[in-house]
Protein backbone atom coordinates (compact mmCIF):
# COMPACT_ATOMS: atom_id res chain seq x y z
CA UNK A 1 0.00 0.00 0.00
CA UNK A 2 1.11 3.44 -0.35
CA UNK A 3 0.25 6.48 1.34
CA UNK A 4 1.08 9.71 -1.03
CA UNK A 5 0.91 12.94 0.35
CA UNK A 6 0.14 15.61 -2.26
CA UNK A 7 0.74 19.47 -1.18
CA UNK A 8 0.37 22.49 -3.14
CA UNK A 9 2.45 25.20 -3.53
CA UNK A 10 -0.53 27.45 -4.48
CA UNK A 11 -3.63 27.01 -2.36
CA UNK A 12 -32.23 4.13 0.13
CA UNK A 13 -33.51 5.08 -3.72
CA UNK A 14 -29.58 4.63 -4.44
CA UNK A 15 -29.29 1.71 -2.23
CA UNK A 16 -31.60 -0.18 -4.08
CA UNK A 17 -30.01 0.96 -7.49
CA UNK A 18 -26.39 -0.22 -6.25
CA UNK A 19 -27.87 -3.99 -5.47
CA UNK A 20 -29.68 -4.23 -8.63
CA UNK A 21 -26.41 -2.67 -10.55
CA UNK A 22 -23.88 -5.67 -8.61
CA UNK A 23 -26.77 -8.37 -9.75
CA UNK A 24 -26.99 -6.98 -13.59
CA UNK A 25 -22.71 -6.39 -13.49
CA UNK A 26 -22.38 -10.01 -12.88
CA UNK A 27 -24.76 -10.96 -15.91
CA UNK A 28 -22.60 -8.23 -17.77
CA UNK A 29 -19.55 -9.44 -17.00
CA UNK A 30 -20.58 -13.28 -18.47
CA UNK A 31 -21.81 -11.41 -21.93
CA UNK A 32 -19.16 -8.71 -22.19
CA UNK A 33 -18.37 -7.65 -25.67
CA UNK A 34 -15.68 -6.58 -27.66
CA UNK A 35 -16.12 -2.89 -29.60
CA UNK A 36 -14.05 -2.06 -32.75
CA UNK A 37 -14.05 1.58 -33.27
CA UNK A 38 -11.58 3.65 -35.84
CA UNK A 39 -10.19 6.87 -34.56
CA UNK A 40 -8.79 8.99 -37.60
CA UNK A 41 -6.70 12.13 -36.41
CA UNK A 42 -7.14 14.75 -38.78
CA UNK A 43 -7.35 18.80 -39.34
CA UNK A 44 -11.09 19.74 -39.53
CA UNK A 45 -12.21 23.71 -40.18
CA UNK A 46 -15.18 24.61 -37.46
CA UNK A 47 -17.02 27.63 -37.20
CA UNK A 48 -17.35 29.04 -33.66
CA UNK A 49 -16.75 32.76 -32.53
CA UNK A 50 -17.93 33.89 -35.94
CA UNK A 51 -14.97 32.38 -37.54
CA UNK A 52 -13.80 29.54 -39.07
CA UNK A 53 -10.84 27.66 -37.03
CA UNK A 54 -8.32 24.73 -38.66
CA UNK A 55 -8.70 22.52 -35.45
CA UNK A 56 -7.14 18.86 -34.96
CA UNK A 57 -10.33 16.31 -34.54
CA UNK A 58 -10.76 12.98 -34.42
CA UNK A 59 -13.16 11.56 -37.17
CA UNK A 60 -14.20 15.07 -38.10
CA UNK A 61 -16.23 15.99 -34.83
CA UNK A 62 -15.36 18.64 -32.16
CA UNK A 63 -16.17 17.26 -29.40
CA UNK A 64 -14.97 13.75 -30.38
CA UNK A 65 -17.37 9.92 -30.58
CA UNK A 66 -18.28 9.13 -27.30
CA UNK A 67 -17.61 5.47 -26.39
CA UNK A 68 -20.38 3.64 -25.09
CA UNK A 69 -19.35 0.32 -22.92
CA UNK A 70 -20.23 -2.16 -20.13
CA UNK A 71 -17.99 -3.09 -17.17
CA UNK A 72 -16.03 -5.84 -18.60
CA UNK A 73 -16.38 -5.00 -21.92
CA UNK A 74 -12.78 -4.57 -24.24
CA UNK A 75 -11.71 -1.76 -26.06
CA UNK A 76 -9.86 -2.16 -29.92
CA UNK A 77 -9.19 1.17 -31.64
CA UNK A 78 -7.69 1.75 -34.63
CA UNK A 79 -5.83 5.25 -34.77
CA UNK A 80 -4.95 6.39 -37.84
CA UNK A 81 -2.56 9.96 -37.59
CA UNK A 82 -4.07 12.01 -40.50
CA UNK A 83 -2.79 15.63 -38.93
CA UNK A 84 1.03 17.29 -39.44
CA UNK A 85 1.46 16.49 -35.47
CA UNK A 86 2.87 13.72 -33.55
CA UNK A 87 0.05 12.52 -31.64
CA UNK A 88 -0.95 9.99 -28.65
CA UNK A 89 -4.54 9.32 -26.91
CA UNK A 90 -4.78 8.39 -23.14
CA UNK A 91 -7.71 6.98 -21.81
CA UNK A 92 -8.10 8.75 -18.57
CA UNK A 93 -8.84 7.26 -15.85
CA UNK A 94 -9.00 3.41 -17.37
CA UNK A 95 -6.82 1.84 -15.05
CA UNK A 96 -5.10 -0.46 -17.63
CA UNK A 97 -4.67 -3.82 -15.50
CA UNK A 98 -2.20 -5.76 -17.67
CA UNK A 99 -1.94 -3.52 -20.79
CA UNK A 100 0.54 -0.60 -19.38
CA UNK A 101 1.62 0.43 -23.23
CA UNK A 102 -2.34 1.13 -24.20
CA UNK A 103 -2.54 3.92 -21.33
CA UNK A 104 -1.37 6.95 -24.76
CA UNK A 105 1.40 8.98 -22.65
CA UNK A 106 3.59 10.74 -25.02
CA UNK A 107 7.44 8.86 -24.43
CA UNK A 108 5.98 8.15 -21.46
CA UNK A 109 4.04 4.60 -22.43
CA UNK A 110 4.84 4.64 -25.86
CA UNK A 111 6.62 6.63 -28.71
CA UNK A 112 3.77 9.10 -30.91
CA UNK A 113 2.27 8.11 -33.70
CA UNK A 114 3.95 9.96 -36.35
CA UNK A 115 2.34 11.79 -38.65
CA UNK A 116 0.78 11.08 -42.35
CA UNK A 117 2.15 8.04 -42.28
CA UNK A 118 1.12 5.50 -39.23
CA UNK A 119 -1.60 3.97 -37.59
CA UNK A 120 -1.21 2.04 -34.77
CA UNK A 121 -4.35 -0.79 -33.17
CA UNK A 122 -4.82 -0.29 -28.89
CA UNK A 123 -6.79 -2.83 -27.17
CA UNK A 124 -7.77 -2.77 -23.38
CA UNK A 125 -10.72 -3.63 -20.91
CA UNK A 126 -12.92 -2.12 -18.97
CA UNK A 127 -12.44 -3.71 -15.24
CA UNK A 128 -14.66 -2.28 -12.46
CA UNK A 129 -15.27 1.32 -13.38
CA UNK A 130 -18.79 2.55 -13.64
CA UNK A 131 -19.48 5.37 -14.75
CA UNK A 132 -18.08 8.14 -16.45
CA UNK A 133 -14.27 8.46 -18.10
CA UNK A 134 -12.94 10.37 -20.89
CA UNK A 135 -10.18 10.51 -23.64
CA UNK A 136 -7.89 12.95 -25.31
CA UNK A 137 -4.70 13.39 -26.99
CA UNK A 138 -1.74 13.18 -24.90
CA UNK A 139 0.81 15.04 -26.96
CA UNK A 140 1.25 18.86 -26.30
CA UNK A 141 -1.68 20.90 -25.90
CA UNK A 142 -3.78 18.67 -28.98
CA UNK A 143 -6.13 17.83 -26.17
CA UNK A 144 -7.61 21.15 -26.24
CA UNK A 145 -10.04 19.66 -29.39
CA UNK A 146 -9.40 16.23 -29.53
CA UNK A 147 -11.31 14.59 -26.69
CA UNK A 148 -14.64 12.73 -26.16
CA UNK A 149 -16.45 10.54 -23.71
CA UNK A 150 -16.41 7.18 -21.96
CA UNK A 151 -19.91 6.10 -21.00
CA UNK A 152 -19.69 2.94 -18.68
CA UNK A 153 -22.42 3.35 -16.87
CA UNK A 154 -25.02 0.95 -16.22
CA UNK A 155 -27.53 3.08 -14.47
CA UNK A 156 -31.00 3.74 -16.42
CA UNK A 157 -32.65 6.64 -15.78
CA UNK A 158 -35.27 8.60 -18.26
CA UNK A 159 -33.13 9.95 -20.26
CA UNK A 160 -29.35 9.68 -20.42
CA UNK A 161 -27.76 13.34 -21.95
CA UNK A 162 -24.31 11.96 -23.36
CA UNK A 163 -20.75 13.71 -23.26
CA UNK A 164 -21.56 16.78 -21.63
CA UNK A 165 -17.99 18.24 -21.71
CA UNK A 166 -17.05 21.55 -20.42
CA UNK A 167 -14.07 22.40 -22.34
CA UNK A 168 -11.43 25.58 -22.62
CA UNK A 169 -11.09 25.41 -26.18
CA UNK A 170 -11.05 28.32 -29.38
CA UNK A 171 -10.07 30.65 -27.09
CA UNK A 172 -13.07 30.01 -25.08
CA UNK A 173 -14.79 28.02 -22.75
CA UNK A 174 -17.54 25.59 -24.26
CA UNK A 175 -19.73 22.93 -23.32
CA UNK A 176 -19.93 20.60 -25.84
CA UNK A 177 -18.40 22.64 -28.37
CA UNK A 178 -20.24 25.50 -28.52
CA UNK A 179 -19.05 29.05 -26.70
CA UNK A 180 -20.32 31.54 -24.21
CA UNK A 181 -23.51 33.98 -25.08
CA UNK A 182 -21.75 36.48 -24.52
CA UNK A 183 -20.16 36.48 -27.85
CA UNK A 184 -21.45 37.96 -31.05
CA UNK A 185 -21.81 34.42 -32.45
CA UNK A 186 -24.76 33.32 -33.96
CA UNK A 187 -27.50 31.76 -30.98
CA UNK A 188 -28.51 28.53 -33.30
CA UNK A 189 -24.65 27.71 -32.49
CA UNK A 190 -25.90 27.40 -28.50
CA UNK A 191 -25.96 23.21 -27.08
CA UNK A 192 -29.81 22.36 -26.47
CA UNK A 193 -30.24 19.99 -23.67
CA UNK A 194 -34.21 18.92 -24.04
CA UNK A 195 -36.48 17.77 -21.16
CA UNK A 196 -39.97 16.80 -20.19
CA UNK A 197 -41.56 18.25 -17.10
CA UNK A 198 -41.07 15.82 -14.28
CA UNK A 199 -38.30 14.26 -16.21
CA UNK A 200 -35.24 12.91 -14.06
CA UNK A 201 -32.14 13.02 -16.49
CA UNK A 202 -28.52 11.80 -15.87
CA UNK A 203 -26.04 14.41 -16.59
CA UNK A 204 -22.05 13.17 -17.73
CA UNK A 205 -20.12 15.96 -16.99
CA UNK A 206 -16.31 16.01 -17.66
CA UNK A 207 -13.97 18.72 -17.46
CA UNK A 208 -11.88 18.89 -20.55
CA UNK A 209 -10.23 21.81 -19.98
CA UNK A 210 -6.53 22.24 -20.32
CA UNK A 211 -5.74 23.74 -16.97
CA UNK A 212 -8.44 25.40 -15.63
CA UNK A 213 -10.74 24.00 -12.44
CA UNK A 214 -14.41 25.16 -13.64
CA UNK A 215 -18.29 25.43 -11.65
CA UNK A 216 -20.64 24.45 -13.15
CA UNK A 217 -24.70 25.29 -12.44
CA UNK A 218 -28.31 24.91 -13.69
CA UNK A 219 -30.51 27.76 -13.36
CA UNK A 220 -33.22 27.49 -10.91
CA UNK A 221 -32.61 23.12 -11.18
CA UNK A 222 -30.48 21.32 -7.92
CA UNK A 223 -28.13 18.51 -8.82
CA UNK A 224 -28.05 15.63 -7.72
CA UNK A 225 -24.20 13.98 -7.17
CA UNK A 226 -24.04 10.09 -7.85
CA UNK A 227 -21.11 9.72 -8.93
CA UNK A 228 -17.43 11.32 -9.86
CA UNK A 229 -14.20 9.36 -11.71
CA UNK A 230 -16.17 6.50 -12.72
CA UNK A 231 -17.22 5.55 -8.96
CA UNK A 232 -20.20 6.13 -7.01
CA UNK A 233 -20.87 8.30 -4.24
CA UNK A 234 -23.27 8.59 -1.56
CA UNK A 235 -25.85 11.26 -3.09
CA UNK A 236 -26.01 14.68 -1.96
CA UNK A 237 -27.63 17.59 -3.52
CA UNK A 238 -26.17 20.54 -4.41
CA UNK A 239 -26.41 23.98 -6.67
CA UNK A 240 -23.48 24.14 -7.75
CA UNK A 241 -20.70 21.52 -8.73
CA UNK A 242 -17.02 21.93 -9.45
CA UNK A 243 -14.66 19.99 -11.17
CA UNK A 244 -10.45 20.16 -12.05
CA UNK A 245 -8.89 19.39 -15.42
CA UNK A 246 -9.77 15.65 -16.43
CA UNK A 247 -12.51 15.17 -13.20
CA UNK A 248 -15.95 13.26 -14.46
CA UNK A 249 -19.09 14.04 -12.45
CA UNK A 250 -22.38 12.39 -12.75
CA UNK A 251 -25.89 14.41 -11.09
CA UNK A 252 -29.31 13.43 -11.26
CA UNK A 253 -31.30 16.69 -12.71
CA UNK A 254 -35.05 16.68 -12.16
CA UNK A 255 -37.65 19.07 -14.44
CA UNK A 256 -39.38 20.32 -11.34
CA UNK A 257 -39.60 23.49 -12.37
CA UNK A 258 -41.99 25.70 -14.79
CA UNK A 259 -42.19 24.86 -18.09
CA UNK A 260 -39.59 27.08 -19.79
CA UNK A 261 -35.74 27.14 -20.86
CA UNK A 262 -33.18 27.79 -18.36
CA UNK A 263 -29.19 28.59 -18.77
CA UNK A 264 -26.45 26.39 -17.82
CA UNK A 265 -23.44 27.60 -17.77
CA UNK A 266 -19.71 27.30 -16.53
CA UNK A 267 -16.74 29.75 -15.51
CA UNK A 268 -13.31 29.38 -14.10
CA UNK A 269 -12.53 28.91 -10.31
CA UNK A 270 -9.15 30.64 -10.48
CA UNK A 271 -6.92 30.68 -7.31
CA UNK A 272 -3.71 32.12 -8.65
CA UNK A 273 -3.23 35.16 -7.43
CA UNK A 274 -2.32 38.55 -10.05
CA UNK A 275 -2.79 35.85 -12.73
CA UNK A 276 -4.25 36.36 -15.53
CA UNK A 277 -6.95 33.88 -16.30
CA UNK A 278 -10.25 33.87 -18.91
CA UNK A 279 -12.75 35.07 -16.69
CA UNK A 280 -16.32 34.33 -19.64
CA UNK A 281 -19.16 32.11 -19.10
CA UNK A 282 -19.98 29.50 -21.46
CA UNK A 283 -23.86 28.55 -21.55
CA UNK A 284 -25.62 25.62 -22.75
CA UNK A 285 -29.60 25.77 -22.95
CA UNK A 286 -32.07 23.27 -20.90
CA UNK A 287 -35.42 22.94 -22.53
CA UNK A 288 -38.51 22.03 -21.34
CA UNK A 289 -40.02 20.12 -24.73
CA UNK A 290 -44.21 20.30 -22.89
CA UNK A 291 -46.72 20.74 -25.96
CA UNK A 292 -48.15 23.68 -25.18
CA UNK A 293 -45.39 25.73 -24.48
CA UNK A 294 -44.26 28.36 -26.89
CA UNK A 295 -40.55 29.53 -26.96
CA UNK A 296 -41.30 33.40 -26.46
CA UNK A 297 -38.73 34.07 -23.58
CA UNK A 298 -35.39 34.33 -23.25
CA UNK A 299 -33.52 31.40 -21.08
CA UNK A 300 -32.89 32.42 -17.24
CA UNK A 301 -29.42 32.94 -16.46
CA UNK A 302 -28.36 30.95 -12.92
CA UNK A 303 -25.92 32.96 -10.52
CA UNK A 304 -21.87 31.28 -10.33
CA UNK A 305 -19.82 32.00 -7.67
CA UNK A 306 -17.27 34.30 -7.85
CA UNK A 307 -14.16 33.61 -9.65
CA UNK A 308 -12.23 32.77 -6.33
CA UNK A 309 -15.08 31.14 -4.38
CA UNK A 310 -12.35 28.44 -2.13
CA UNK A 311 -15.66 28.21 0.29
CA UNK A 312 -17.87 26.90 -2.19
CA UNK A 313 -15.66 24.45 -3.36
CA UNK A 314 -14.14 23.19 -0.05
CA UNK A 315 -18.55 22.30 0.70
CA UNK A 316 -18.65 20.54 -2.41
CA UNK A 317 -15.66 18.08 -1.98
CA UNK A 318 -16.11 18.02 1.69
CA UNK A 319 -19.83 16.15 1.03
CA UNK A 320 -18.22 13.40 -1.35
CA UNK A 321 -18.48 9.67 0.24
CA UNK A 322 -17.41 6.41 -1.06
CA UNK A 323 -20.19 3.67 -0.48
CA UNK A 324 -18.00 1.11 0.45
CA UNK A 325 -14.66 2.00 0.54
CA UNK A 326 -11.68 -0.59 1.24
CA UNK A 327 -9.25 2.03 2.74
CA UNK A 328 -5.45 0.23 2.91
CA UNK A 329 -4.76 0.04 6.90
CA UNK A 330 -0.97 -1.55 6.88
CA UNK A 331 1.45 1.35 4.85
CA UNK A 332 4.54 -0.16 3.08
CA UNK A 333 5.21 3.70 1.71
CA UNK A 334 4.94 6.95 2.67
CA UNK A 335 5.99 9.81 -0.16
CA UNK A 336 5.85 13.25 0.33
CA UNK A 337 5.65 15.77 -2.46
CA UNK A 338 5.19 19.17 -2.83
CA UNK A 339 3.95 20.56 -6.07
CA UNK A 340 4.33 24.34 -7.44
CA UNK A 341 5.00 27.09 -9.99
CA UNK A 342 7.90 28.59 -9.95
CA UNK A 343 10.71 30.27 -12.05
CA UNK A 344 13.88 29.21 -13.90
CA UNK A 345 15.75 31.31 -16.46
CA UNK A 346 15.50 31.23 -19.96
CA UNK A 347 18.27 29.73 -21.88
CA UNK A 348 16.88 31.94 -24.57
CA UNK A 349 14.14 34.60 -25.65
CA UNK A 350 11.15 33.07 -27.07
CA UNK A 351 7.07 32.80 -26.86
CA UNK A 352 8.11 30.53 -23.69
CA UNK A 353 9.97 33.30 -21.76
CA UNK A 354 6.35 34.91 -19.94
CA UNK A 355 7.46 35.15 -16.43
CA UNK A 356 6.84 37.83 -14.25
CA UNK A 357 10.50 38.93 -14.08
CA UNK A 358 12.78 39.51 -17.36
CA UNK A 359 14.51 36.37 -18.92
CA UNK A 360 12.24 34.16 -17.20
CA UNK A 361 9.29 31.63 -17.61
CA UNK A 362 7.40 29.39 -15.41
CA UNK A 363 8.18 25.59 -14.62
CA UNK A 364 6.20 23.46 -12.67
CA UNK A 365 7.98 21.02 -10.22
CA UNK A 366 7.47 18.20 -7.50
CA UNK A 367 10.02 18.10 -4.98
CA UNK A 368 11.90 21.21 -7.19
CA UNK A 369 12.31 18.17 -9.80
CA UNK A 370 10.86 19.60 -13.51
CA UNK A 371 10.22 16.69 -15.61
CA UNK A 372 11.67 16.65 -19.23
CA UNK A 373 10.21 14.14 -21.41
CA UNK A 374 12.95 11.65 -23.58
CA UNK A 375 12.78 11.94 -27.57
CA UNK A 376 13.49 8.43 -28.90
CA UNK A 377 12.95 5.57 -26.31
CA UNK A 378 9.57 5.88 -23.83
CA UNK A 379 9.77 5.17 -20.11
CA UNK A 380 8.12 2.13 -20.57
CA UNK A 381 10.15 0.77 -23.00
CA UNK A 382 13.47 1.59 -21.43
CA UNK A 383 11.84 -0.10 -18.08
CA UNK A 384 11.08 -3.30 -19.76
CA UNK A 385 13.86 -3.82 -21.74
CA UNK A 386 16.57 -2.74 -18.94
CA UNK A 387 17.51 0.23 -21.45
CA UNK A 388 20.31 2.90 -19.71
CA UNK A 389 20.07 6.82 -19.62
CA UNK A 390 16.52 6.89 -20.01
CA UNK A 391 15.24 7.87 -16.83
CA UNK A 392 16.99 8.12 -13.18
CA UNK A 393 15.37 6.48 -9.82
CA UNK A 394 16.88 9.40 -7.88
CA UNK A 395 13.28 11.43 -7.51
CA UNK A 396 13.45 12.37 -4.13
CA UNK A 397 10.79 10.56 -1.69
CA UNK A 398 10.64 13.94 0.16
CA UNK A 399 11.26 17.78 -0.52
CA UNK A 400 15.41 18.05 -0.44
CA UNK A 401 14.24 21.82 1.26
CA UNK A 402 12.19 22.30 4.19
CA UNK A 403 10.02 25.96 4.61
CA UNK A 404 7.40 27.14 5.48
CA UNK A 405 5.44 26.08 2.17
CA UNK A 406 2.49 28.42 2.57
CA UNK A 407 4.38 31.97 3.88
CA UNK A 408 4.16 34.83 2.17
CA UNK A 409 5.50 33.11 -1.01
CA UNK A 410 3.78 29.82 -1.16
CA UNK A 411 3.35 24.58 -4.11
CA UNK A 412 3.73 21.69 -0.62
CA UNK A 413 1.04 24.19 -2.99
CA UNK A 414 3.78 26.44 -2.18
CA UNK A 415 3.68 30.04 -2.90
CA UNK A 416 7.02 30.45 -4.72
CA UNK A 417 5.11 32.20 -7.61
CA UNK A 418 1.82 32.32 -6.19
CA UNK A 419 -0.53 29.70 -4.31
CA UNK A 420 -3.42 27.85 -6.24
CA UNK A 421 -5.66 24.83 -6.71
CA UNK A 422 -3.41 22.02 -8.49
CA UNK A 423 -4.71 19.16 -10.50
CA UNK A 424 -3.06 16.27 -10.37
CA UNK A 425 -3.88 12.69 -11.98
CA UNK A 426 -2.46 9.49 -11.30
CA UNK A 427 -2.41 7.03 -14.55
CA UNK A 428 -2.90 3.14 -13.85
CA UNK A 429 -4.62 3.76 -10.62
CA UNK A 430 -7.80 4.86 -8.46
CA UNK A 431 -7.13 6.10 -5.24
CA UNK A 432 -8.74 6.93 -1.75
CA UNK A 433 -8.36 10.91 -0.59
CA UNK A 434 -8.18 10.26 2.87
CA UNK A 435 -7.42 13.72 3.94
CA UNK A 436 -7.29 17.30 2.61
CA UNK A 437 -6.59 20.60 4.43
CA UNK A 438 -5.03 23.88 4.10
CA UNK A 439 -1.65 25.44 5.42
CA UNK A 440 1.09 22.84 5.99
CA UNK A 441 0.83 19.10 6.57
CA UNK A 442 1.24 17.74 9.91
CA UNK A 443 1.64 14.18 10.33
CA UNK A 444 0.99 14.55 14.29
CA UNK A 445 -1.84 16.81 14.09
CA UNK A 446 -3.58 15.86 10.52
CA UNK A 447 -3.20 11.78 10.32
CA UNK A 448 -5.66 11.46 13.63
CA UNK A 449 -8.49 13.29 10.88
CA UNK A 450 -7.93 10.90 7.77
CA UNK A 451 -11.16 9.26 6.75
CA UNK A 452 -10.85 5.89 6.67
CA UNK A 453 -14.18 4.90 6.77
CA UNK A 454 -15.94 6.43 3.14
CA UNK A 455 -13.35 8.71 1.41
CA UNK A 456 -14.08 9.55 -2.09
CA UNK A 457 -12.52 7.25 -4.91
CA UNK A 458 -10.91 9.59 -7.19
CA UNK A 459 -9.01 9.23 -10.32
CA UNK A 460 -8.02 13.00 -10.16
CA UNK A 461 -7.53 15.75 -7.34
CA UNK A 462 -7.20 18.73 -7.25
CA UNK A 463 -5.08 20.09 -3.65
CA UNK A 464 -6.47 22.71 -2.42
CA UNK A 465 -5.20 26.30 -2.69
CA UNK A 466 -2.38 26.47 -0.20
CA UNK A 467 -3.20 23.53 1.10
CA UNK A 468 -2.35 19.77 1.01
CA UNK A 469 -4.24 16.31 0.26
CA UNK A 470 -3.19 12.52 1.35
CA UNK A 471 -3.90 9.64 -1.01
CA UNK A 472 -3.91 5.82 -0.27
CA UNK A 473 -3.78 3.08 -3.14
CA UNK A 474 -2.65 -0.50 -3.64
CA UNK A 475 0.46 -0.86 -5.87
CA UNK A 476 -1.57 -3.62 -7.83
CA UNK A 477 -0.61 -2.53 -10.82
CA UNK A 478 2.99 -3.38 -12.85
CA UNK A 479 3.91 -0.82 -15.22
CA UNK A 480 5.40 2.85 -15.57
CA UNK A 481 2.78 5.51 -14.42
CA UNK A 482 2.36 9.33 -14.94
CA UNK A 483 1.75 11.44 -11.75
CA UNK A 484 1.28 14.75 -13.81
CA UNK A 485 -0.56 18.11 -12.87
CA UNK A 486 -1.74 18.83 -16.53
CA UNK A 487 -3.88 15.55 -16.55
Amino acid sequence: MISLNLTTMQQSNIHCVVILLAIILSFCIANAETHYHQFVVEATPEKRLCRTHNIITVNGQFPGPTLEVRDGDTLVIKVINSARYNVTLHWHGIRQMRTPWADGLEYVTQCPIQPLVQAIHTKFNIENQDGTLWWHAHSRWLRATENGGIETSLASYDSDIHGSLLQMSLDAYTINGQPEISTNAPKKETTKFHIKSGETILLRIINAALNQELFFTVANHMLTVVGNDASYNKQFTTRVIMLGPGQTTNVLLTADQPTGRYYMATRAYNTAQNMAFDNTTATAILEYDDTNYKLTSNPLLPQLPVFNDTATVTAFTSQLRSFSARVPNRIDENLFFTVGLGLVNCTRLGPRCQGPNNNTRFAASMNNVSFVLPRRTSLLQAYYQNIQGVYTTDFPPVPPVTFDYTGNIVLQDTAIVTTEDHPIHLHGYHFYVVGQGFGNFNPSRDTPKFNLIDPPLRNTINVPVGGWSVIRFVADNPGVWDLDAVT
